[in-house]
């Protein structure tokens, strides 16, 4: 699959940058979630200083060539530029993209050679949450060290990602301009599993930090849940990504062609579901969604993507049964304004939500967590859990949400670590 969006060229970048007005209160910056210096780099662009760009960047995000593909431009910087009220707004994304893939590929990274200030940290997972934390806490001079379970680093951005919104090169380029800052990477591991939190502080931790995100997807409970066919988005998104490295034989991927496809959901996991659907050559994909258009959780462009890609619609459609025939999934029964009706479908994917697996807080005590298994965090220092030295940020704590939510969550966990660590050395600890 290839990537759908191409990114600009230079002329393209330059041109575009040159349109920003360099508002003296820019509503860019207060669109975006970890207030990037959009003005700045912008300028910087504009007279093709692309390395001072870069740099302009790296202050606020370790991100970029992710958050230029994946984040909702159009609710945030994009959306408050003052230019978008004439449908002319500066498409800051594409010029983020551009700068980081720039530097990419002329390997302009170069940071000075970080001074080690004492204090080591762990940080469980490697999706947004984590490679933020990771990224700021090398960048102060600490010693970290990321573990994640899968084969590679990049967690939900390698794998709940597809290939045509965010190519798993990007990712991996990302994971390791993070690795170029010291940050050590120990994969194949699951901390609650492999090994303990309190392992961790046995063998030199001086704290850690919990990004593991939401791994369990929610299921539907209603009549026919045990019908063969049934099938949660993740699982299917996870799993076309290890065909496509080669990990798995196709066999694997649960969408045949010629399947008949309902997804159940109107978020951003329900989009890239139904398109991945679409890519692995379903005869037909419908989006089955219990509240109107205006509900839709997913972003403009993710929903027009769909809409362009063949994908139905039905609005009003709540589910109440999922329908069979010898314990194989035929249909979805649902529930409209003008009755029930029966959707038919060979294949059904669900794509409601998702909660924190319980694997780190199970084996560790003194971690408290709500009544859906978010884990409860302090505002001093902030990110701290109820057991001292642990802290939490992402999805794991705030519910499921958008890369750039998750990174601005991040960053200021990574400031009460910070606050943590130096704490502990002035009281010789």
């Amino acid at each position: 699959m290839e990537e759908e969006i191409k990114g600009y060229t230079i002329q393209e970048a330059i041109a575009e940058a040159r349109r920003c007005l360099n508002c003296p209160k820019p509503m860019c910056r207060t669109g975006c979630p970890i207030e990037n210096d959009i003005p700045a780099f912008n300028h910087a662009v504009s007279l093709g200083n692309f390395g001072e760009a870069r740099s302009i960047i790296a202050q606020r995000s370790n991100l970029p060539a992710i958050c230029g593909r994946v984040c909702p431009h159009e609710n945030q910087c994009e959306g408050h530029c003052v230019l978008s009220k004439a449908g002319k707004g500066i498409k800051i994304g594409m010029i983020e993209r551009f700068i980081a893939d720039f530097d990419t590929e002329m390997n302009l990274n170069r940071e000075k050679k970080i001074e080690k200030i004492g204090g080591k940290v762990a940080v469980i997972g490697s999706g947004p949450a984590g490679l933020t934390v990771a990224g700021d806490l090398a960048r102060k001079g600490y010693e970290v060290v990321v573990y994640e379970g899968e084969s590679e680093p990049g967690g939900v951005l390698l794998y709940g990602i597809p290939e045509f919104r965010l190519p798993k090169d990007v990712v991996r380029n990302t994971t390791k301009k993070i690795a170029d800052l010291g940050v050590q990477f120990v994969t194949n591991t699951m901390v609650g599993v492999d090994i303990t939190l309190d392992e961790l502080f046995a063998n030199g931790f001086d704290a850690v930090f919990i990004g593991t995100g939401t791994a369990l997807s929610k299921d539907l409970d209603i009549p026919g849940k045990e019908l063969k066919g049934i099938i949660q988005s993740n699982y299917l998104l996870r799993m076309v990504r290890l065909y496509q490295d080669g990990n798995v034989e196709k066999s694997e991927v649960p969408i045949d062609e010629g399947d008949e496809v309902i997804v159940i959901g109107a978020g951003n996991v329900a989009m890239d579901a139904c398109r991945t659907a679409i890519r692995m050559k379903a005869k037909k994909v419908t989006v089955a969604y219990r509240k109107t258009v205006e509900f839709m959780k997913a972003a403009k462009a993710e929903y027009d993507g769909a809409l362009s890609d063949g994908v139905d619609f039905k609005w009003e459609h709540a589910p109440i049964e999922y329908v069979g025939e010898n314990g194989v999934v035929t249909g979805l029964k649902c529930q409209t304004p003008n009755g029930e009706v029966i959707l038919p479908a060979n294949k059904i994917l669900i794509a409601i939500g998702s909660r924190p697996a319980a694997r780190i807080i199970s084996t560790t005590e003194g971690i408290d967590a709500d009544e859906g298994g978010f884990v409860v965090t302090k505002q001093k220092p902030y990110g701290m859990t109820t057991k001292r030295g642990v802290f939490a940020g992402g999805d794991v704590v705030h519910k499921p949400a958008t890369v750039v939510l998750a990174m601005r969550e991040a960053k200021k966990v990574a400031v009460g670590i910070s606050e943590f660590l130096e704490a502990k050395k002035l009281l010789g600890e």
